[in-house]
């Protein structure tokens, strides 16, 4: 298993869902870099379950315990290591389905690769837990940005068909992803975030779950960070993203709706504004040309499929005697994984950017 990134920023993520612990060692950090712990667990507290019925009972603090690469408040520049203890464990609602397969997780494809010998409990390595250690490190990878004027945010664009107003992906500005952030339910519009939750809370009372989109966005980039072929900008944050569980999909600037736009209306023309700036008037490319950076916003969706977990009865097989089944799964469950995701999308493009950054002249 390989739960690893090895770009100019390496990131190790280790743990099971139901383990004593899970954590995450982080490679080739700038050292001297200040770090507000305050602050960082603010960011981790935006993906731990609400004290609502629209995410998961299961209960953690998600204090993370830093053992190296961290000294008198600042990074030394060796590995820095975190580790968080999982402290609300109910093992035990797994042990009647150790030999199901459930529909939409990576059990029968994690029993097939590893020979059986994988953790089942809560998914195991597979499991959303393993979020947490990734927030960590995208928010010491944020901290790192924000202090040279970078800043990324994301909202909830949709949920199963209710939609949030869209991020103005040429106007955007600092004070709007800051905005975003401070919302105890991440859209740009209220009566946006209202109906979402209303759709959440209907398809948890029917058992079942509902999936949606994360948009993304990082102000006050660059031009001139990434590199083609494979090691642009969009590869390494879409690497990284992919490593969120429950993504189905990513877009960039316009995504797909470029497969329907003649060349005259996708190609963003470019200007020089009043301060000498190179900007462009629209912003179909995310900001992103080539690989490389353009220094207008970075914008990103991604698709998030409904929670595989759901209570009602469904078929699926026994394999271990390879025999057709049912399976009723207990537990806790989001019945929307897409709200609690919003800062694994931040922390995944945090850990990109910087990755990159660190090629920057004068970084």
């Amino acid at each position: 298993m390989s739960s690893m990134i090895s770009g100019r920023i390496g990131v190790s993520i280790f743990g099971e869902s139901h383990g004593p612990a899970i954590g995450v060692v982080i490679d080739n950090l700038p050292s001297g870099e200040s770090i507000d712990m305050d602050k960082l667990c603010e960011f981790m507290g935006r993906r731990a379950p609400k004290k609502d019925k629209t995410s998961t009972q299961r209960r953690e603090k998600d204090i993370p315990s830093i053992m190296s690469g961290f000294f008198n408040g600042k990074t030394t520049g060796t590995p820095l290591c975190a580790v968080i203890q999982n402290t609300d464990r109910h093992s035990s609602d797994y042990g009647n389905i150790a030999t199901l397969a459930r529909p939409g997780h990576a059990d029968y494809t994690g029993v097939v690769r590893y020979r059986g010998f994988n953790d089942i409990r809560g998914g195991g390595h597979f499991s959303g837990r393993l979020t947490a250690p990734l927030c960590f490190a995208g928010a010491v990878c944020g901290q790192i940005l924000e202090r040279r004027g970078i800043y990324t945010g994301a909202h909830i664009l949709k949920i199963h068909g209710v939609r949030d107003v869209s991020i103005d992906s040429v106007n955007v500005s600092r004070d709007d992803v800051i905005a975003m952030r401070q919302k105890s339910f991440p859209t740009i519009s209220d009566k946006a975030g209202e109906k979402m939750i209303n759709e959440i809370e209907a398809a948890r009372l029917n058992l079942d779950s509902v999936g949606g989109i994360v948009e993304c966005v990082t102000v006050n980039l660059p031009a001139g960070i990434g590199s083609p072929m494979f090691d642009g900008l969009e590869n390494t944050i879409a690497q990284l993203v992919f490593g969120i569980p429950a993504v189905k999909g990513i877009e960039f600037g316009a995504g797909f709706e470029v497969s329907d736009m003649y060349g005259s209306e996708d190609n963003d023309e470019f200007y020089v504004d009043e301060k000498g700036h190179v900007k462009t008037r629209t912003n179909n490319h995310g900001g992103i040309l080539g690989g490389i950076s353009s220094g207008m916003p970075i914008t990103l969706r991604v698709a998030f499929k409904p929670t595989s977990s759901i209570s009602r009865p469904q078929h699926t097989i026994n394999y271990s005697n390879m025999t057709n089944d049912t399976i009723t799964i207990k537990g806790r469950h989001d019945p929307c994984v897409v709200p609690r995701a919003v800062p694994c999308v931040e922390a995944a493009v945090n850990i990109a950017l910087l990755s990159h950054m660190l090629d920057y002249p004068n970084f």
